[in-house]
């Protein structure tokens, strides 16, 4: 398992999805504005049906605000499931997009009226909504194109309810603004789009073992930071294996470096089939490969997984038409999580593994509590 399992093309969505949090606070301020200067409106239009756009729009402003609060943050887990900020996403986007609606629906009553000071406050409204849907959104066009044709479109049919020439210039230069504003916005989408897969690309790179495709040391500590503190608080257990393979170098200086560098990327593989998804495995560097196991049951859980490791591992290898064979030792360690410093549980399954390569190989658990009375027990080799 990676540190990122996710597609490049779903961690460049998820980043893009993150974007629309900088929706927030013009959302918060888009409604405080139409709730007064709706009121305002429709307390000077005396109409009844401006009162009941004005109540709908209230309503799907608030849901946008509620929706834009519980998107996911930028900066956030790397980790966030894509089907659930899909779906946070899709409730944003509803009602973004009956807001959208709804003041479309407002602003066409607005200008039907007779009322030309209406209008100005109208025109503001409009206005300040699409410059607010391209400074914000425009990084999901499905949302940002429909909100910014629905916000500008009352101004732009505005001649059809009232027949002057001034009206007419409105509408022109409206629809020219849009226009520029939607050619923009797909330039800057697409520009966007590159830099953050770029970014994602090498960012990957310097997280990966170039050899076996693994994470490597920056890529496991940061996976462990961000998993232990969402589980801290919840109490789990949690298991961090560190392995050598026995025998490799022998092979390596027989064969040369190119073989053992096959034998690693071979071993590797086997270590993935062996853990669950919701583990992680890494390379060290040269034959150290690390496994950390969050939400186990029991002990007993990590040490059937180092068993299930070592069986693996043995197993015979074909490579360059050879047979070859190598063994590993494992030290492990199992305990509650009281604290997200990798490098302890780290150092405590490294102690453990010196302790199997000193009895010939095999496992090795180290057990903090067993040490507490006796540092000289706490380590159980099977």
């Amino acid at each position: 398992m990676s540190a990122a399992p996710r597609t490049p093309q779903d961690a460049v969505e998820l980043e893009l999805i993150r974007s629309l949090t900088a929706g927030l606070a013009p959302s918060i301020i888009m409604t405080t504005g139409f709730t007064l200067a709706g009121a305002l409106i429709v307390w000077m239009a005396r109409d009844p049906l401006l009162l009941v756009l004005l109540l709908c729009g209230i309503a799907a402003s608030t849901i946008r605000v509620v929706a834009a609060l519980r998107m996911p943050r930028p900066g956030g887990p790397a980790e966030f499931p894509i089907a659930r900020a899909r779906m946070l996403e899709q409730n944003f986007r509803m009602g973004y997009l009956a807001f959208a609606a709804t003041l479309s629906l407002f602003g066409l009553r607005a200008f039907m009226l007779p009322m030309p000071h209406i209008h100005m406050l109208m025109l503001c409204l409009l206005m300040g909504y699409t410059a607010g849907v391209a400074a914000t959104i425009a990084l999901r066009p499905r949302i940002a194109i429909p909100s910014m044709i629905m916000g500008l479109a009352p101004a732009i049919l505005a001649p059809l309810f009232q027949f002057n020439p001034v009206y007419v210039a409105m509408s022109l230069m409206t629809a020219g603004f849009l226009t520029g504003g939607l050619l923009n916005l797909r330039v800057r989408y697409a520009n966007t789009v590159e830099e953050i897969a770029l970014r994602i690309t090498f960012g990957n790179i310097a997280r990966k073992d170039s050899l076996t495709a693994l994470p490597n040391r920056i890529a496991l500590r940061e996976w462990f930071q961000e998993r232990c503190i969402a589980a801290a608080d919840g109490g789990e257990l949690i298991a961090v294996h560190y392995l050598d393979l026995d025998g490799f170098k022998p092979i390596n200086d027989r064969f040369g470096h190119p073989f053992g560098d096959a034998l690693l990327a071979a071993v590797s593989k086997r270590i993935v089939a062996a853990i669950r998804d919701t583990d992680l495995a890494a390379r060290l560097g040269g034959d150290e490969f690390a496994i950390v196991q969050f939400g186990i049951e029991s002990p007993e859980d990590a040490e059937r997984l180092a068993r299930r490791l070592v069986a693996a591992i043995a197993r015979p290898y074909n490579i360059e038409d050879r047979i070859v064979r190598v063994e590993t030792s494992i030290g492990y360690v199992a305990a509650d999580i009281h604290s997200c410093d990798l490098e302890q549980f780290l150092t405590r399954a490294d102690q453990a593994l010196y302790v199997s390569k000193r009895q010939g190989g095999g496992i090795t658990r180290y057990d903090p509590d067993r040490g507490k009375a006796d540092k000289g027990k706490a380590f159980a080799h099977a």
